[in-house]
């Protein structure tokens, strides 16, 4: 929990708190907490900011359903923002869209997820050639892992994160292919996190 006491208040008593994707990383919103806010949200589980517009607190998702479920919080090296790790139920901007930004702020994996969608049935796309064929798909696959090994065994450290990145790209075609992506991928290793899993754990 937060020391309330660190934190260096403005003069309205506020703290600026943005909000990241807890699995993929994607900044989501920028809040404003107070000393209630913080400690609702620790007590809870799900954000709580201070509406300045209304003057009142303000429990995210309440009317709409799009809650924010709070993984941690963190307060900067200078005590005057925070930083909130939480897994969005829906859209996170009452636009209706994952973020508050307009843009790509969730790094590459978003940004790749995001161009297998907007590629797919696009004319002499290649990606668009493998999202319409199962059969490619999955023998790239195939033939990336097999490339890939082959690199790790020569100890070519440059020819390794190609051929890695390579099966990353065809890897997230599959997946695209099924309807899912490497963000569903990336939600099932965060859930796996510190658990047991088959025995071990990550």
């Amino acid at each position: 929990m937060i020391d309330v006491s660190r934190i260096c208040w403005n003069e309205a008593g506020l703290c600026p708190a943005v909000v990241v994707h807890a699995v993929t990383g994607e900044a989501l919103m920028l809040g404003w907490m107070n000393a209630e806010s913080l400690q609702r949200t620790e007590a809870t589980g799900e954000a709580w900011f201070w509406s300045r517009s209304r003057a009142e607190l303000w429990h995210k998702g309440a009317t709409s359903g799009n809650t924010l479920a709070v993984e941690s919080i963190a307060l900067d090296c200078d005590d005057d923002a925070l930083l909130v790790r939480a897994v969005p139920r829906g859209p996170t901007c009452h636009r209706g869209t994952t973020a508050c930004w307009d843009g790509d702020t969730g790094g590459i994996v978003s940004a790749l997820d995001h161009t297998l969608r907007a590629r797919r049935g696009a004319a002499g796309s290649y990606t668009a050639r493998l999202l319409a064929d199962e059969a490619l798909r999955i023998k790239k696959v195939g033939e990336e892992s097999a490339e890939l090994i082959h690199a790790a065994l020569r100890r070519d450290d440059a020819a390794l994160a190609e051929e890695a990145a390579d099966l990353l790209y065809h890897l997230a075609a599959v997946l695209h292919g099924r309807g899912l992506s490497l963000t569903d991928a990336l939600a099932v290793l965060h859930a796996r996190h510190g658990q047991p899993h088959r025995g071990q754990k990550l």
